[in-house]
């Protein structure tokens, strides 16, 4: 069975094609800019050179043709006709309370999809879009729909409402939704496979740390609280994003600084966080962690604010669970940082988290354990891999359909 992955962004198209016999990687590539000047297609097929072209790119349809011509090219492909798909699996940010699995895609769903884009408006358009293309350009090969908030769709009530009006979430479905899911599921999963146990007899905390970042409470296999929540900009900061403030600062704000609805949420979207706090050094962790190494106060304070953040999460998380067995770090921070892992475990040692320095010292992008031996918390670091589970659920839903 070969799955092939597309995650459809604005203005890129990320793809994978696995083999699910032994879930091996036969290619993967990105085409990017497309719209845009200088647009073009990476593809890197397993055990062959790598084809890198720069073409004309004007939209997601001519994206995909390339991407499909990748697979089948004589010299750079990977399959000799496209009846080997078995089915695409697309990542979809946005499924609301309606979906709280994958989904085979259909024009139902589909209705609903677009439903959902005034809840993620930057995010489901392009990604609704990829799924059109990929119906129209492979007929035939069922597509099945993998959600971002599909796996907090089992956090409580209690953790999921917000303390405004009812009212505001009957009409409008105003609640605490969560993201980064399918990277949550597989990091707990992965952690539970290491240790030999079912995921189910866990309380696990898993930190998705990049650019964009999330801390997720999984107790019994099921997610029950995440810091991300309605949109993308709750919780520790990140790279531009603000994390969580005081709700009475965007009005005070917006009044002082005689700022439009546009111009605020560009500051807390795209000004504030790593960037805002270290006026202007960078977005970037690795800069901000090379600027502290020079002395650089405005770097230390930024690197403070997220540090702290975490410890908050990961102890509030802690007590709503009553308890952790394993704690995980994972994306592009968490599994490249030693310092912040280091440094956020230290100040967790009343919870039984103990980390082992000479395991953790220079470990970068590698799955590992890094908790001593009497640690009570197994301490993670297990590189994500949104891609793989997206093809999982892809496969088991087409296994269920067959069935």
């Amino acid at each position: 069975m070969k799955i092939l992955v597309v995650n459809s962004g604005s203005s890129s198209i990320k793809y994978r094609l696995f083999d699910m016999a032994d879930e091996s990687l036969l290619a993967n590539g990105l085409v990017e800019r497309i719209g845009i000047q200088g647009s073009l297609i990476n593809h890197y097929p397993a055990g062959k050179d790598a084809f890198i072209k720069e073409i004309e790119i004007p939209d997601h349809r001519k994206g995909i043709e390339l991407v499909i011509d990748a697979l089948l090219d004589n010299k750079y492909g990977v399959i000799k006709s496209i009846s080997e798909i078995t089915a695409v699996g697309h990542r979809v940010v946005h499924g609301g309370e309606k979906y709280s699995g994958s989904v085979l895609l259909n024009d139902d769903v589909m209705d609903t999809l677009n439903e959902f884009i005034e809840l993620a408006p930057l995010h489901n358009p392009p990604n609704i879009l990829g799924i059109k293309v990929c119906q129209e350009l492979l007929p035939g090969i069922p597509q099945v729909g993998v959600f971002d908030t599909a796996f907090h769709q089992s956090i409580p009530e209690q953790a999921f409402l917000y303390g405004l009006p009812y009212s505001f979430y009957e009409k409008y479905r105003i609640r605490r939704y969560g993201f980064h899911g399918t990277s949550h599921k597989y990091v707990a999963q992965k952690a539970a496979e290491i240790l030999g146990k079912d995921l189910k007899e866990l309380k696990v905390i898993t930190c998705h740390l990049g650019n964009g970042s999330s801390i997720t409470a999984v107790k019994e296999g099921k997610s029950v609280d995440t810091s991300l929540g309605f949109g993308t900009i709750s919780g520790v900061i990140m790279g531009t994003r603000c994390g969580d403030i005081d709700p009475a600062i965007i009005p005070y704000l917006m009044e002082k600084e005689k700022l439009s609805f546009k111009e605020i949420n560009d500051i807390l979207y795209k000004k504030s966080g790593f960037m805002g706090l270290s006026e202007g050094i960078s977005s970037d962790m690795r800069d901000l962690e090379a600027q502290v190494s020079n002395g650089n106060k405005r770097a230390k304070r930024t690197l403070d604010v997220l540090y702290y953040g975490l410890k908050k999460y990961i102890g509030a998380y802690t007590a709503a669970m009553n308890g952790l067995d394993v704690l995980v770090f994972t994306a592009g921070i968490g599994e490249n940082s030693p310092l912040l892992r280091k440094t956020v475990c230290e100040g967790l040692s009343f919870f039984g988290i103990e980390i082992d320095d000479k395991k953790n010292d220079g470990l970068k992008g590698k799955k590992a354990i890094i908790s001593t031996e009497n640690s009570k918390v197994k301490i993670f670091v297990i590189p994500t891999d949104e891609e793989l589970m997206i093809a999982h659920d892809t496969a088991e839903i087409c296994n269920n359909f067959n069935g």
